[in-house]
């Protein structure tokens, strides 16, 4: 099963994609938006993917705060969830993302990803994180 992982942020969505088996998540580009709720173009660049790598399946990251709790931005990508099920007609699972952007920076940091190059990616490597992260659990089930 092709899947999408998304990292969605106030002005950046970062887009991974999995290989056709769904054993590993690649970086595919970060989405970028003028203003937090003009999504309309958002939403027709994730279409445009979901097309072009057939993909079957959104696992999109949700940020529930430390302590367990839903605030704001997860709250906001429950409205993303629902909006992209009514648009796309496939299933989105919300996939727990705490510390994901953290590790990121860390990954990138480590791998010698320069200071100023980080930000272009670190959104695309938090959207792997989540995507890895979903595929692994869902291997250690079967």
């Amino acid at each position: 099963m092709k899947l999408m992982g998304l990292d969605y942020g106030t002005k950046t969505v970062g887009v991974a994609v999995s290989d056709g088996l769904g054993i590993t998540a690649q970086p595919l580009e970060t989405i970028t938006r003028k203003e937090e709720n003009k999504l309309r173009q958002t939403y027709a660049r994730i279409e445009a993917i979901i097309e072009e790598y057939g993909i079957e399946k959104i696992i999109l990251g949700y940020p529930k705060n430390m302590n367990n709790t839903v605030g704001e931005r997860a709250e906001a990508c429950e409205k993303v969830k629902e909006d992209l099920e009514r648009r796309t007609g496939l299933s989105v699972e919300l996939w727990d993302e705490r510390l994901t952007t953290v590790e990121s920076e860390r990954v990138l940091k480590a791998s010698g990803v320069r200071r100023e190059n980080r930000k272009a990616v670190i959104d695309q490597m938090a959207a792997v994180l989540i995507l890895q992260s979903y595929m692994d659990a869902a291997d250690k089930k079967n």
